[in-house]
């Protein structure tokens, strides 16, 4: 596409929107401008609060009702929409010309109505379509969007569909009038990996097909690469930088972009510390000074905390609000640039030791463990006849896509699913499911923790900071006096990285990062062995994902704990992991050192997993071939598949032609 042949397709300028919020305003978006020409894919990105999702919302007039534009202007195809007065004004852009696919599609879906009926809906309201007519339209974008059967799909409820096909759903009925201009809020964020690359595949199929503009709102850069023709991120609601997907990727000039994209864990080099983004996001409801994002910035000037920077142009497509593009600073942004490369090369030439085997300690060993759920009349097996031990000082990490066993694996540890199980699962060589003692379980309890996936719903709102990680404590008796407890919470607090000043808090004051810290200290002051973490950061930016990493690491070799870390994305994994198990249908595939399972992913499962990653670089990202897994190739009609070690310490689960075909393929 020539943008210069072509006008754009929408103009922002200048949008300042505000929002009353008990009694005081809140600048949520502080003037923020931008481009979207026809056919392009724009990329907004930024952390949570950085403005991007309500700057998108006034384009479609879905403001909240105590949020507010004052200032600026959206121009869509030259008519200012800041204009519109009325809902019926809206109403003929909303949905009709712009169309938005949300985050959650669970809420987007009336769960009592058909999937058919909600998407025939939109058809006949726009067009005043007849209801038959509009019910085969409805199908046929259904089968459009890679829903099996949409004859009779047509017919059931949202609950009766995966998060993937749900998903799916929620842009058959975005795309039913086929918007010119389609906004996806977050579409592949709650999904699986896998489902997040056939759903970006499917929305890059849509747009060629119908010839629409699409914004994509995400804190995913890897997605980012993957799907955009243009880039603009957001911080504190301004756009501090903007320009092609190349230009932000290969030649960022902007500090919050920089360290973004040095945040991931995929161009992260394990054994060092993960770059993170120190400090939190400011203030909206105060009025900022200088770089907003200054003071978060070790490298910034003085100009930096007392004057705003300008838009500086760095190329025709590439701009930013940052004070290194000025001539003055021109030797200082070299000299920053050359102690980065200098030490990415150091990071590099010194790798991480393997993790030493050879003398270590089995802590846990679970043997054919299964689990099962009993319901009305009917028995569901979630995880089937699972092996594996984990030395003492190493993190195993167990990966696979949701439902696939991995919690509740990680439950049946923590003896939640205990009389749902069989097998054995040992801890220093003693079994510890099945019927303890009271002073074993009390034992057990101080020795085996868990950080749970979601920081909010797993800690109490109604209580304070010091209570929540005083509980164990309080339980089991594990201080002399009061003073003496209160110095073992604020000890912890600090260890990860809380002013112990915050205990007095309430959760719901903390961010998300924050929260996860208080979780983590929850489970650090009963001083454990063995942590399982079940996804402890998949809900958190990119920039506190780095934070939380890098303190996993650092408390594991300052405590000398072991981890059982659960995840469905492989990337992290990558960076925090000594070795990964690979598991799907309750049952574990394959299990090696982690740059070994990279390196040589044997079974198709994980081959499928690897290749729906997204990595962070334009260029490589637009070539992966997206490899999908199909489970009835396997045939075990004959002999049950065996668990068999292709070379040291890499296992797979096959037939006996599987196996002798992966250790053909290893060889290579």
């Amino acid at each position: 596409m020539n943008q210069q042949q072509s006008a754009p397709i929408l103009q922002a300028r200048d949008v300042e929107i505000q929002f009353d919020l008990r009694g005081k305003t809140l600048t949520a978006v502080r003037g923020a401008s931008m481009d979207l020409y026809p056919g392009e894919s724009l990329a907004i990105v930024g952390e949570s609060g950085s403005g991007k999702s309500v700057f998108t919302k006034s384009l479609i007039g879905m403001l909240d009702k105590n949020g507010r534009v004052t200032g600026g202007e959206v121009l869509f195809h030259g008519e200012n929409l800041f204009s519109y007065t009325t809902e019926a004004q809206w109403l003929k852009v909303r949905g009709k010309r712009i169309a938005m696919v949300f985050q959650d599609p669970m809420t987007s879906l009336n769960p009592v109505r058909t999937i058919g009926e909600q998407i025939a809906e939109v058809i006949t309201w726009h067009f005043k379509t007849p209801h038959p007519e509009a019910r085969q339209e409805a199908i046929e974008l259904l089968r459009k969007v890679g829903i099996q059967n949409p004859e009779r799909r047509y017919n059931q409820y949202p609950h009766e569909f995966s998060g993937g096909m749900r998903q799916r759903v929620v842009i058959a009925t975005a795309i039913a009038c086929r918007p010119e201009i389609l906004i996806c809020d977050e579409p592949t964020t709650a999904l699986d990996v896998t489902v997040q690359a056939q759903i970006i595949r499917l929305i890059r199929e849509l747009q060629k097909e119908l010839r629409m503009s699409v914004i994509y709102i995400t804190h995913d850069l890897g997605v980012v690469a993957s799907v955009a023709d243009k880039v603009a991120v957001f911080y504190a609601g301004q756009v501090v930088e903007r320009g092609t997907v190349q230009e932000i990727f290969h030649s960022p000039v902007h500090p919050y972009t920089k360290a973004l994209l040095r945040a991931l864990p995929q161009l992260g080099i394990r054994g060092h510390e993960l770059y993170s983004i120190q400090g939190t996001p400011p203030n909206l409801f105060k009025e900022i000074k200088g770089d907003a994002f200054a003071p978060r910035n070790p490298d910034a000037m003085e100009i930096d905390f007392e004057e705003e920077p300008p838009e500086f142009q760095v190329s025709p497509t590439h701009f930013a609000k940052t004070w290194l593009l000025h001539p003055l600073a021109e030797e200082y942004a070299r000299s920053l640039a050359e102690r980065d490369r200098r030490r990415q090369a150091e990071a590099a030439s010194t790798p991480a030791p393997p993790f030493d085997y050879s003398n270590a300690e089995k802590l846990l060993e679970v043997k054919n463990l299964s689990v099962t759920f009993k319901g009305r009349g009917s028995s569901f097996r979630a995880v089937n006849n699972v092996s594996f031990d984990i030395y003492k000082g190493e993190t195993l990490s167990l990966v696979g896509e949701s439902g696939s066993g991995k919690t509740t694996i990680g439950r049946a540890i923590m003896r939640i699913y205990n009389s749902n199980t069989e097998g054995d699962i040992l801890f220093h060589g003693e079994k510890i499911n099945g019927k303890l003692i009271k002073q074993q379980l009390k034992e057990l309890r101080m020795k085996i923790q868990m950080v749970f996936q979601d920081p909010m719903a797993s800690l109490n709102d109604r209580a304070k900071v010091d209570y929540i990680i005083s509980e164990g404590l309080h339980n089991y008796r594990l201080y002399d006096s009061e003073q003496h407890r209160r110095d073992k919470v604020g000890s912890i607090m600090s260890k990860v990285g809380l002013s112990p000043d915050f205990a007095s808090r309430f959760p719901h004051e903390f961010s998300g990062g924050q929260r996860q810290r208080i979780g983590i200290a929850r489970s650090l002051v009963m001083d454990p062995e063995f942590i399982v973490a079940d996804e402890p950061i998949s809900a958190l930016d990119v920039s506190i994902r780095a934070q939380i990493i890098n303190l996993l690491n650092k408390l594991r070799q300052e405590r000398d704990l072991t981890y059982l870390f659960i995840a469905h994305d492989l990337s992290v994994v990558r960076f925090i992991s000594d070795r990964i198990a690979v598991i799907t249908r309750g049952q574990i595939v394959e299990l090696a050192d982690c740059d070994e399972l990279f390196e040589h992913p044997l079974h198709p499962y994980t081959k499928a997993l690897l290749s729906a990653i997204p990595y962070p670089d334009p260029d490589v990202a637009g070539k992966n071939e997206l490899k999908t897994y199909d489970p009835s190739a396997h045939d075990y009609s004959t002999h049950e598949p065996q668990w068999e070690e292709i070379v040291p310490g890499h296992f797979v689960l096959g037939s006996q032609a599987e196996l002798e075909g992966y250790r053909r393929e290893r060889s290579l």
